[in-house]
Formats: structure tokens, sequence, C-alpha cells
């Protein structure tokens, strides 16, 4: 096993677990789209991520929290322009490998980790790998909304750029397209220079989501991005899924079963036995997962029999 990767000191703050229920959106909810259908122009950035969803492939993933196993041997691989949800039970370590995958784990103070996580073929952990530079690659949308409250809806989506040193030839359009993306653009064109911290609670979730679109990440982790919003901001999120899933990497965990197959190609089911680490039972293809698993326990997670 790979040598234990030391954690590296950084600002950002860990995201928190929520106990809260998932809400389901209404029945009406539309199928998966296949692309976007505003029209695009041209955008210069420069410095930022080089261009196209990208393959994220974890290797023998092991995490400790204060020398205590909670992660064991986890090894996916999560396509390109694909949707990966990691469901199971709470507690099973889902939101710890996601925080793994841009290296966000290594700011929870006593925490470890072993393994390999490669992001088209290059290990993200690699000493010569900056972790600014990985999580502008890797993006990341929490559970709770956390917009920038003294800034701007502009100056929020634009945020990223400034943090990273990306340049834009065009930031009025960039603005626009992230908004448009992340199904916020209509409702807010008019008031750009409001506070982005006004806004209802689904509106700023699709604010963040626009903020980590504007940098254009190779990936975009999702933890539970829809765990404290009403189902019409539910909806339009997934609807957001469903239009950037096919030019960037997606993966998000979710307890709502009904949301992973709607939203999903590809399923991870994480399970963690009373004082045991938590582990992947099983993973496919979404269909196969909810409807002919390999694994009794699959079966009787998808189908609320536990968890």
């Amino acid at each position: 096993m790979p040598a234990v990767q030391k954690p590296e000191p950084s600002a950002e703050p860990p995201a928190e677990p929520s106990m809260e229920p998932s809400m389901e959106p209404p029945a009406d909810v539309p199928t998966r789209r296949t692309g976007l259908t505003t029209s695009d122009r041209e955008i210069v950035l420069t410095g930022g991520p080089p261009p196209g969803a990208a393959e994220l492939l974890a290797r023998d993933v092991c995490a400790w929290f204060g020398g205590r196993l909670v992660l064991d041997g986890v090894s996916l691989r999560m396509e390109p322009r694909r949707v990966t949800a990691l469901i199971g039970p709470s507690g099973c370590g889902k939101s710890t490998f996601l925080r793994i995958l841009n290296r966000m784990h290594e700011l929870v103070p006593g925490a470890e980790l072993a393994g390999e996580v490669l992001l088209d073929g290059e290990d993200v952990y690699d000493p010569r790998q900056r972790a600014q530079q990985v999580r502008m690659r890797i993006g990341m949308v929490f559970q709770k909304p956390n917009p920038f409250p003294a800034m701007s809806i502009k100056e929020n989506v634009l945020a990223g750029l400034k943090l990273a040193g990306i340049k834009c030839g065009d930031k009025n359009a960039l603005v626009e397209r992230s908004l448009l993306r992340a199904g916020l653009w209509k409702e807010v064109r008019d008031r750009l220079d409001s506070p982005g911290g006004a806004l209802s609670g689904g509106q700023q979730q699709r604010l963040c989501i626009a903020r980590s679109l504007a940098v254009r990440p190779n990936v975009l982790l999702m933890d539970e991005p829809c765990s404290a919003l009403d189902p019409t901001s539910t909806r339009r999120i997934e609807e957001t899924i469903a239009e950037i899933g096919h030019e960037v990497t997606v993966v998000i965990v979710t307890h709502n079963m009904q949301q992973a197959q709607r939203v999903s190609d590809h399923c991870a089911f994480f399970l963690a036995e009373e004082n045991q680490p938590g582990r992947i039972v099983e993973h496919g293809e979404t269909d196969r997962m909810f409807n002919s698993p390999t694994d009794p326990r699959t079966l009787d997670y998808v189908r609320g029999h536990f968890g």
C-alpha cells in the first residue's frame, strides 16, 4: 500500500455532514436531456484547467480520522462525461470519499489516507501537485449553499477566477453562460449587482454551481446538493446535472434513491458493517444496480429495507 499522505494546511473548511432528509421533487421531473439548449460562443480563459471532462480513478483508497480506519480499500472509476452517484446509509464513508477526490480530506485535523486518486492518469496527491490546482480542476458543491454574502451575484460567479488567477476575455458572457448552465440566469439577469446572500436557498445553491462551472472544471463533485432544498429547486438542480453531464464528469452523493436513478449513469453502493470501515459493496450501471444487482444487500438498500 502506498505511503500515508500527510495533511496539507489550507484556509478552506471541510464540508459538514448533514442528517437532513432529502426532499423529493414532483413526479413530473423531466428525463435527462442530452445537451444544452442555449447557444454557445467562444469565451477564452487563460490560466484555467485544460478543457473537457476528465476520468477520475480511485485505487485502493483508505482513510483514517485520528487513527481510526473509516474507509477501506475503495477502488472506483468515474468515467468522463457521465454522472456517478454514491449511495449508501449515513456513516458509510461516501462524503469522506468525495472529499478525498479533491484533497479536502487533508484539511481535517488528524486525517490521513493511503491509495491513489488519478485525474486523467495523474496522481492528485503527487507532491508536485498543488492542492489549489487540483481543486480548480475538481470543483465541489456542498450540502448547504455557501455563496459569499457580501458579494454581488456577478462577483460570486467570478470569485473562483479571481482566487485562481484565471483571466477571462469576456466576463459578462462568462457570467451569463455560467448562470444559464446552473438554471439561474432568467431569475437574476436583471439584478446581477444584488447581493448573492439575498437569494433563496435554492437560488443560492444554483449560484454556487454557477461559481464552480465558471472556472470550467474537469470534474464537479456534489455532496447532497439538494438535501435542504424544496422540490422545485431540487428539480432545477437535477435539470442542471442533466445538462452539464455530457461536458463535465459529475460525482454526486445522495440519500435519495429516486434522485440517483433520475440523474446518474453509474452507481456505487457504500456500506459500513457494525464497527467496520466503509467499503464499496457493488458498483455498475444505474439501471442494473436498481433492478438486478448481484449483491442482496444492494437490493435491500435500494428497495428501502434498511438505511
